[in-house]
């Protein structure tokens, strides 16, 4: 998210390092330097002349801390402004235990029904009750494609021969709310390009179905075309929220860092990938901290949160301190991470690594392949890993379609985990290590 953005402005800060204090010389290069870096990520230049503005005057005439050295109080000052840059706080959804309706608008192309349906998905697991609308009436492609979606994660959509969307949007409001669905997210028609018949059809929904939230949605990888499309339906519909998509793509930075500035409305949500899971509230301080390469442990934290069973936990861990853990338990700690996203965007949340990982390619198939082993063994092979001779190995590398050499690598690194397992299921030796490191064991 963001790397080379993150990248070349840390560069730039690690060119102060060690220097005595901060003079108007260093804060003139060092901000002449991340502006041209915000031009080039196609951010906004008055948001960037604005923004390189805002950390000169907080710097200038700032005695540094003994704490910390002219490129710590540089960096503090600047994650401080992208944060406000951003939004400042976080902007959550506003719901009512009532009826609420959501309506979805924003260009074609933009992630408006993959959108709809991460929505539906997360206020689903939030233990609410959720129908999906189908209005884009021009693209049958689009309502087949939120019909399917709706039926993975089990919420209902509500589809229509008729052509008039307004109408459409309007019965199915009726209802889902017979029904006792009062969370209604309607997916409106898109175009290339802003087009006077898609604001006007947007605003006649609008005024027909009276939404309690009105989320524009927009391409992180279109730079300066997002803005200016977010200005045309802020003027014309006046939506409440902004969803950044496709940040996990070869984006610049440009649209996250200049849109909220430009339009003045909270972004609420970031979507990354195609995964139903892959939806994000929007905090401004943790993207600031994620573009200075900071990492984000709050996020991944919450992920692993959302993901683990309490239950599952305790019996994991009594495997592991009985030195049980086999690969069956294996298997399902890699289904768990694979439900959280993929493994390079869960790593550039830890501190450091995102910059470390800039143009190196984490290859998330390798966990595929590795479900893909412990799924051609049987379940006596899992439970007990001994029994896997030459022969076996054979038929395990054949079923899963890697070579005897991976599957080989994988028993061996197994075993090596098994081992460091067995070291601390001896209770003193645990003991006397956790002690060390001032826990309890």
């Amino acid at each position: 998210m963001l790397e080379d953005l993150s990248s070349k402005i840390d560069k730039v800060l690690k060119k102060i390092t060690g220097q005595g204090k901060i003079t108007e010389d260093n804060i003139a290069e060092t901000l002449r330097e991340i502006r041209r870096i915000l031009l080039d990520a196609d951010v906004n230049y008055k948001v960037a002349k604005q923004f390189v503005e805002e950390v000169s005057r907080k710097a200038l005439g700032q005695e540094v801390l003994k704490s910390l050295s002219p490129a710590q109080q540089i960096t503090k000052i600047i994650y401080d402004e992208l944060t406000q840059l951003l939004g400042g706080t976080t902007s959550e959804l506003i719901l009512s235990d009532k009826l609420n309706v959501i309506l979805i608008v924003g260009l074609q192309g933009s992630g408006k029904t993959t959108f709809s349906a991460k929505l539906a998905n997360y206020l689903k697991k939030s233990n609410k009750k959720v129908g999906l609308v189908a209005c884009d009436i021009y693209r049958p492609a689009a309502i087949e494609q939120l019909k399917v979606l709706g039926k993975q994660i089990d919420v209902p959509v509500y589809a229509s021969e008729e052509k008039d969307p307004v109408k459409i949007a309007a019965d199915a409001v009726a209802q889902f709310k017979a029904n006792g669905i009062n969370n209604i997210i309607i997916d409106t028609a898109g175009r290339l390009h802003v087009d006077q018949q898609m604001m006007d059809e947007v605003v006649a929904i609008k005024e027909k179905v009276s939404p309690s939230e009105i989320l524009f949605v927009v391409d992180s990888m279109t730079g300066q075309d997002a803005v200016n499309s977010a200005k045309a339906f802020v003027d014309a519909v006046d939506y409440t929220g902004i969803v950044l998509t496709k940040l996990d793509g070869d984006t610049k930075g440009g649209c996250a860092l200049s849109i909220r500035a430009v339009v003045q409305k909270p972004i609420k949500f970031i979507s990354l990938g195609e995964k139903l899971n892959t939806i994000e509230v929007f905090h401004p301080d943790r993207l600031a901290s994620r573009i200075l390469g900071k990492g984000d442990v709050i996020t991944l934290v919450e992920k692993v949160q959302a993901e683990i069973d309490e239950e599952e936990a305790k019996k994991l861990e009594n495997k592991l301190k009985n030195n049980k853990f086999d690969f069956e338990d294996f298997l399902t700690q890699i289904k768990m991470i694979k439900k959280m996203g993929s493994l390079s965007s869960l790593m550039k949340m830890i501190p450091g690594v995102s910059n470390a990982l800039n143009g190196v390619n984490v290859d998330d198939k390798a966990l595929i392949r590795i479900e893909a082993i412990i799924n051609s063994m049987t379940k006596e092979e899992r439970k007990n890993p001994k029994i896997l001779n030459g022969r076996r190995r054979l038929r395990i590398a054949k079923g899963s379609g890697t070579s005897v050499q991976e599957v080989n690598k994988l028993v061996k690194q197994f075993e090596e985990m098994q081992k460091m397992m067995k070291m601390f299921s001896n209770k003193r030796i645990a003991n006397t290590f956790m002690n060390k490191m001032g826990l309890k064991f």
